[in-house]
C-alpha cells in the first residue's frame, strides 16, 4: 500500500518537509520503505531534462511550474534533448529498439550529472528503470483513452473498407484489426504535429493518438470521437506522467513528494507489473489498464498477435492497496492462457522483420 502524509513549510531559502511514506524513493520498483524526516536548505537551482517535442515540452513545463510554485526562490530550468526515439522516424519502435529510445539521452543527462530529473510521459518508460535511477513521482492522470480522430469520419465504425488508418502502436493495431479487418493499418511515427499533418496530407484517413496529448496541447476538438477501453484497452501508464532522479539524491525524493498523486501511483504500479512479467516491450501488442472507484481497482490487461487473430484477456479486483496482487493474479490468468505462446510468435516475427 501507498501511503503519504506531506507537510511543506517554506520560509525564504529554508523548508521543512516531514514526510510519512510507505513507499519507497523508487516508487514503482523498490520494496516499502519509510522516508527519514529531513530539514534542509532547498537547493538554488534545479535542471529538468526533457525531450523537445512540443508535448515533452509542455510536460516538462508543467513540472516546473508545480515546483516553482512550492519552491519559488529555487530557479528551475529546462534541458532539451533529441532522443535516438526522435530521430528515427522510418520504422517502427518494435524495430528500433523499444521504449527506451525515449529516455536513454535523458537519463544519461541525469548519470553525468547535467540535470537533476527528467520528466517522462509513463506510457513510454521501459519496465526496468536503469541502476542509478528512480521514478520517485507519478503526476495526477489525464484522460487514459485512445482518441479517434479523422478529417472526414466521426467513428471508426464509419470508416469503409480499405481505409487506412495510422497507429505507432503494436497494441493499437491488434485491437483494430481484431474488430475492423476490412481496415488497412499502417505504421505511424513522429511527434504528435507530425502525426496531425500527416494525416492533414491525406496520408490516413484516419490516426489513433492518445487523447491525454491532444488535451494537454489544447487540441481536443482534434478528437473525433474517443475509444473506450472495452474496444481498445489502454497501454501501461497511458495519460500519466513520471519524473524521474538519480537515487543518490534522497533529499530531491522528499521535495517531489507533493507531485505524487496516490490513486494514479497505485494505477500505474499495478499496471507496469503485468507488462513487466510479460517483457514490457514496443514488440508485443499487450495492453494493461487500472481503474480505481473509492477504493477498489479494477484491472484488466490483454496480450494478443500483432494481426489480432488471437487475443487472451485477464482482469482482476480487489483493494487498491493491493495492486500487487491484483497484477499477480492478471498475470497467471494470462499464463493460463498461453500467453508465453503469444509472446514468441511476437518476438519471432519481430526478429525475422
Amino acid at each position: 500500500m501507498i501511503k503519504s502524509a506531506i507537510k511543506i513549510t517554506i520560509n525564504r531559502r529554508f523548508f521543512v518537509v516531514r514526510c510519512a511514506l510507505s513507499c519507497a524513493p523508487n516508487l514503482l520498483n523498490s520494496p516499502a520503505k519509510r522516508e527519514p524526516v529531513l530539514t534542509t536548505s532547498f537547493p538554488k537551482k534545479l535542471i529538468i531534462a526533457t525531450r523537445e517535442s512540443r508535448l515533452a515540452m509542455w510536460q516538462a513545463q508543467h513540472v516546473q511550474a508545480r515546483l516553482q510554485s512550492l519552491y519559488p526562490d529555487c530557479v528551475i530550468e529546462l534541458l532539451g534533448m533529441t532522443t535516438r526515439g526522435d530521430q528515427i522516424l522510418d520504422r517502427t519502435l518494435s524495430k528500433v529498439g523499444g521504449k527506451g529510445l525515449f529516455v536513454k539521452e535523458l537519463e544519461t543527462a541525469m548519470l553525468d550529472g547535467r540535470a537533476d530529473m527528467a520528466v517522462h510521459s509513463l506510457k513510454d518508460m521501459p519496465m526496468d528503470v536503469p541502476e542509478g535511477l528512480q521514478l520517485t513521482a507519478v503526476l495526477e492522470r489525464e484522460d487514459p483513452r485512445d482518441a479517434f480522430v479523422s478529417n472526414d469520419f466521426a467513428a471508426l465504425n464509419q470508416l469503409p473498407a480499405g481505409a487506412v488508418v495510422g497507429t505507432s502502436s503494436l497494441r493499437r493495431q491488434a485491437a483494430l484489426m481484431a474488430q475492423f479487418p476490412h481496415l488497412i493499418i499502417k505504421p505511424l511515427r513522429g511527434n504528435l504535429d507530425t502525426r496531425l499533418r500527416k494525416l492533414d496530407q491525406g496520408e490516413y484517413a484516419a490516426i489513433i493518438l492518445a487523447a491525454a496529448g491532444l488535451k494537454r496541447l489544447g487540441l481536443p476538438q482534434r478528437i473525433r470521437s474517443y475509444i473506450e477501453p472495452e474496444e481498445s484497452l489502454p497501454s501501461a501508464g497511458q495519460g500519466a506522467m513520471a519524473i524521474e532522479i538519480a537515487d543518490n539524491n534522497p533529499e530531491l525524493a522528499v521535495w517531489l513528494a507533493p507531485l505524487n498523486d496516490l490513486t494514479t501511483a497505485q494505477a500505474v504500479h499495478a499496471e507496469r507489473a503485468v507488462s513487466k512479467a510479460f517483457g514490457g516491450s514496443c514488440q508485443i501488442p499487450l495492453a494493461a489498464h487500472a481503474v480505481i472507484n473509492g477504493a477498489q481497482m479494477r484491472l484488466r490487461a490483454f496480450i494478443a498477435l500483432p494481426d489480432g487473430t488471437k487475443i487472451v484477456r485477464a482482469e482482476a479486483s480487489g483493494p487498491s492497496y493491493q495492486g500487487a496482487e491484483l497484477s499477480a493474479q492478471v498475470v497467471k490468468q494470462l499464463q493460463q492462457q498461453d500467453a508465453a505462446a503469444i509472446l514468441a510468435q511476437c518476438l519471432a516475427e519481430t526478429a525475422q522483420a
